[in-house]
C-alpha cells in the first residue's frame, strides 16, 4: 500500500481497518487464485510424481526456453550473455550441466538492474513491484504480472499447504511483516480480520508477555486451522503461551518460512497446538521452493525452478554437503531471474531417494541466514526489520545493532544518491514505530562487518534475555 493509504488507513477505526483489510484480501484473492491458478495447481500436482528421467527432460526444455526468451527480450542478459560469448543457437541446445558456464546474478545487480533492463520487453503490463525482504539494506524489487503470481500460487497451494494436509479454504492466522498496526505503544487488538480469505493477520511487533492472551484470543474466536508466517515470531507466540499456562485449541498445521526452524521450535509448537510442523523456503522472489512432506522430508520441486547449491570453492555441493542456493525460476519470464545469489545456505541430504516415492531433491536442512532477536523494554521479541530500508535512496547495505533496550546503532554503506538528514529521519521514525522511543546512531563504512564465522547478521542483539 502507499504512503497515502497507509496514513488513511492509520486513522480509521477498527471495524473499518478490518473492512479496509478485507477489500485488500479480496483483491489479493482474485489476483492470486483467479485466472490461470486451477489449471496451474492441477499440473503441479500432476508431476509430483515425475521420475527422474522426466523430471530431467522438463527442466531442459524449461532451461532452454527461458534463456532463449532472456536473451531475446531482456537487455541485460542479451548484453552479459554475448560478452560471454553465448549465442542463441547455444541456448537452444543448452543442457543442464552447461548451467555453471552462466555468470551469476547478483543482488546487486538485481537492485541495480530490476526495475530497467533487467525487465522482458514483452512483460505482462499488468504486473506490480514487490519488495523483496532486503535483510542486507536495500531490498530488490520484483516484478509480479497477474499469470506469474497465479502460477507461484499454485505452487504453493500444491506442495506447502497440501503436503501440510491444510488448504486456502481454511481460516489460518498469519504472523508476517505487513504493518497491521503503525504505532508501537497500542492497544489491543492486535490482530485484524481478512472475512474473504478467513484470515487472521497477527502484528509481529507486539508480541510480549502482557499481550498474549489477545493473541490467543484471536485463535480462538475465528476458530482457526492453523498458523502461518515467520517462524520466529510464531515461535515467541507459542512459547509465550506455553510459559503462561494459558491452553490453546489445537490446530492441524504450522506452517514457517523465512528464517531457521530448529528442532525446539518444532516441540513447542507441538506441546501447545498438538500438531506438527512444516517447514519451506522460498521468497519474494519466487525462483525457488523448498517444502516439507507429511514424512518430515525437504524437498525441492524442480517445476518451480533449478536451485543448485554451490560450494565456496563454486563447485557444486554433494549429497551431504552444504552449499550457497543459486536459483534459475522457470515461472517469472516478465523479470527472469537466471543463476541468482539468493543469499542463503542449505544442506544436501545425504540420501536422495525418497519415503514418499517422489523423484525431487532432498535437502537435509535450511540453514538460511544469521539474525539475532530485538528485545524491547516491555519483553516483546522480534526479529525481520527489513522495512526499515525500504525506498530509501542511496543504501546499498545497513546493519542494525542494538546495543540496549532503547539504544541502537545502525550501520550504513551508502553511494552518491543517499540523503542523509532525510534519510536518518525515516529510518529512526520507522524503527521507533515497532519498539517506541529510542536512542539510534548511524555509523558509514565501506564494508558492513561480519562475524567470526564470515556470515553477515543483519540485525545484531547485545541485549540478553
Amino acid at each position: 500500500m502507499s504512503e497515502i493509504v497507509d496514513r488513511i488507513y492509520s486513522m480509521l477505526p477498527l471495524p473499518l481497518q478490518n473492512a479496509a483489510i478485507s477489500c485488500y484480501g479480496l483483491y489479493w484473492k482474485w489476483r492470486r487464485f483467479g485466472g490461470l491458478f486451477e489449471e496451474e495447481l492441477r499440473a503441479f500436482r500432476e508431476r509430483e510424481n515425475y521420475t527422474a528421467a522426466q523430471w530431467r527432460a522438463y527442466q531442459t526444455v524449461q532451461l532452454r526456453r527461458l534463456l532463449v526468451h532472456a536473451f531475446e527480450t531482456v537487455p541485460f542478459y542479451r548484453e552479459k550473455y554475448r560478452k560471454h560469448g553465448f549465442t542463441i543457437d547455444q541456448l537452444n541446445r543448452f543442457e543442464l550441466e552447461d548451467l555453471p558456464r552462466l555468470p551469476y546474478l547478483t543482488k546487486q545487480e538485481l537492485r541495480k538492474f530490476g526495475t530497467t533492463t533487467l525487465l522482458s520487453t514483452r512483460r505482462a503490463r499488468n504486473g506490480q513491484f514487490y519488495s523483496s525482504s532486503g535483510s542486507t539494506g536495500t531490498p530488490t524489487k520484483i516484478y509480479y504480472s497477474i499469470p506469474f503470481h497465479q502460477r507461484w500460487s499454485a505452487a504453493i497451494e500444491a506442495r506447502v499447504r497440501h503436503w501440510a494436509g491444510v488448504n486456502r479454504f481454511l481460516p489460518r492466522g498469519m504472523i508476517g511483516g505487513r504493518r497491521i498496526i503503525k504505532s508501537a505503544i497500542a492497544p489491543p487488538p492486535y490482530y485484524r480480520y481478512n472475512i474473504f480469505e478467513k484470515q487472521v493477520y497477527f502484528s509481529a511487533y507486539h508480541i510480549a508477555p502482557s499481550t498474549v492472551l489477545n493473541y490467543l484470543e484471536g485463535i480462538k474466536k475465528y476458530k482457526l486451522a492453523y498458523m502461518t508466517g515467520y517462524a520466529m515470531s510464531n515461535f515467541f507466540l507459542a512459547s509465550l503461551i506455553k510459559e503462561s499456562a494459558l491452553s490453546a485449541p489445537p490446530l492441524q498445521a504450522v506452517i514457517t518460512s523465512s528464517e531457521c526452524l530448529t528442532p525446539d521450535m518444532r516441540r513447542v509448537f507441538f506441546e501447545v497446538y498438538g500438531c506438527k510442523t512444516f517447514d519451506s523456503y522460498s521468497g519474494v522472489e519466487a525462483c525457488g521452493l523448498i517444502s516439507e512432506t507429511p514424512q518430515g522430508e525437504l524437498l525441492i520441486s524442480p517445476d518451480v525452478g533449478i536451485m543448485e547449491v554451490v560450494r565456496s570453492d563454486g563447485k557444486p555441493a554433494r549429497p551431504g554437503e552444504g552449499g550457497e542456493v543459486v536459483s534459475t525460476g522457470f515461472l517469472n519470464y516478465d523479470q527472469p531471474l537466471i543463476r541468482y545469489r539468493i543469499g542463503d545456505m542449505v544442506t544436501l541430504c545425504k540420501s536422495q531417494s525418497t519415503q514418499c516415492g517422489r523423484a525431487m531433491p532432498v535437502i537435509e536442512k535450511i540453514d538460511g541466514r544469521v539474525e539475532d532477536v530485538v528485545i524491547g523494554k516491555d519483553g516483546r521479541r522480534m526479529v525481520r526489520f527489513h522495512s526499515i530500508f525500504v525506498d530509501l535512496p542511496g543504501v546499498i547495505a545497513a546493519q542494525i545493532v542494538q546495543e540496549d533496550y532503547d539504544s541502537f546503532t545502525i550501520n550504513i554503506v551508502a553511494d552518491e544518491q543517499y540523503e542523509q538528514q532525510a534519510n536518518e529521519a525515516a529510518m529512526i521514525a520507522r524503527l521507533e514505530s515497532q519498539l517506541g522511543p529510542l536512542k539510534v546512531d548511524f555509523q558509514y563504512m565501506e564494508e558492513l562487518p561480519k562475524n567470526a564465522n564470515g556470515k553477515f547478521q543483519a540485525v545484531i542483539s547485545k541485549v540478553r534475555n
